[in-house]
């Protein structure tokens, strides 16, 4: 399995839009792809900013490369997500999952 782990970061203000973006628009359109199994929407509230951590699972590279969401992900972004981000990791990192402890209740 492979984790895909990509950030980033928002104005304050504009942190609340940012979530909805991601749980009702972007990662709802991963959910039907061949090999996605998943994924966390970290959130760290700041004073001055607000950051986002997108983890993302999938199969293997091969169900990566076939997705929207490859290693660079400047040519991604939804419209709304280039307004409501101020900054971005303008490349994911990819690990291979080598242990799993998640225990959901």
């Amino acid at each position: 399995m492979i984790a895909r782990h990509w950030r980033g970061w928002t104005e304050v203000p504009d942190a609340d839009a940012y979530e909805k973006l991601l749980k009702d628009k972007v990662l709802p359109g991963l959910r039907g792809m061949e090999g996605y199994r998943g994924g966390y929407v970290l959130r760290n509230d700041g004073t001055q900013e607000v950051e986002f951590v997108v983890v993302n699972l999938f199969d293997s590279l091969e169900a990566v490369r076939c997705s929207p969401v490859r290693t660079t992900v400047l040519r991604f972004f939804e419209p709304e997500a280039r307004r409501l981000l101020s900054r971005i990791e303008p490349v994911a990192t990819h690990y291979e999952v080598r242990a799993n402890t998640v225990r959901l209740c």
